[in-house]
């Protein structure tokens, strides 16, 4: 069992949940104030997207990150930040020419999805680690692809969060750190019960963390009414969690939740098993990670 549990909180996620609930942030400025009241109920670090504040669809518009990352930057409320590098991967066949992307289609080189990892150097950035087919469309990381964005982590010095949403994707995340690709333990996360990745149950994610090195750090999660009970079963089998509006809308049946309540209600969880979540600080030396000021903690 882990005793000191790192708790991320992906606050708002890419997917069409802004429809589903009006607790999930869509501007800058709710993005970043919806991360510091994750803080403060207890969250270690904030995973970020952004949102067209116009229309609350998925944005890659690097300034946006720019001002949520200030925003919590100059906060009193301490936390590590975690920007996603998945950025456009999402790929919809046309229906009268498969060769080409249809409708929902979104598409990023290596280069434009590193883009605000680049230019706002946050403690932690995700590397999806492979394809998969994602609900009814496909998210698409070729390898080469992969290494490209490995390396351009790595170049910028941010701490890559290895995403595995299926057991190859645990394989090819083992192969970049055998290249030399990610320096120091490697961090993983356990993407569980999206259509059609892994499992989210105790069996699939005891097998798919004996596949990681001794020295590797490791998350789980799971979405939707499987969230709090991975939790539970994330801090029994040794690894971190992750809660959020990003994958679960609701604190419980019929009722729609903020991230600071499922924040809230994850800590209960850990504590309740005798474990303790761990702060901002305490992880940033626990993982080695650059500081808000770029420096080692």
């Amino acid at each position: 069992m882990n005793n000191n549990v790192i708790l991320s909180c992906a606050i708002t996620g890419a997917g069409e949940t802004t429809q589903k609930s009006s607790y999930v942030p869509v501007t800058p400025k709710e993005i970043a104030d919806s991360a510091i009241k994750a803080a403060k109920a207890g969250a270690t670090i904030a995973h970020l997207h952004v949102r067209d504040p116009e229309t609350g669809k998925l944005s890659h518009d690097a300034n946006l990150f720019k001002e949520a990352v200030e925003r919590i930057r100059e906060a009193d409320t301490d936390v590590i930040i975690n920007i996603t590098a998945g950025g456009g991967g999402d790929w919809v066949p046309s229906e009268s020419d498969p060769t080409k992307g249809g409708e929902g289609t979104d598409m990023q080189t290596p280069e434009e999805r590193h883009k605000p990892v680049g230019m706002l150097l946050p403690e932690i950035c995700t590397l999806d680690c492979g394809s998969v087919n994602f609900g009814d469309q496909v998210y698409i990381s070729p390898t080469d692809w992969l290494r490209k964005q490995a390396k351009l982590i790595q170049d910028a010095g941010v701490k890559p969060e290895l995403e595995c949403f299926d057991t190859g994707h645990i394989r090819f995340a083992n192969q970049l750190v055998k290249e030399g690709l990610i320096d120091g333990d490697p961090m993983f996360q356990f993407c569980l019960g999206i259509p059609w990745g892994a499992d989210a149950d105790a069996e699939t994610l005891a097998y798919m963390r004996t596949r990681i090195s001794e020295n590797a750090t490791w998350a789980a999660f799971g979405i939707g009414r499987m969230q709090m009970p991975m939790v539970a079963e994330s801090v029994l089998q040794g690894g971190n969690v992750r809660v959020g509006l990003e994958d679960n809308l609701y604190l419980k049946k019929g009722t729609l939740a903020t991230n600071e309540q499922l924040v809230d209600k994850a800590v209960g969880i850990i504590q309740s098993l005798g474990s303790d979540v761990m702060s901002p600080a305490e992880a940033r030396e626990f993982l080695n990670l650059k500081d808000p000021n770029g420096k080692k903690a």
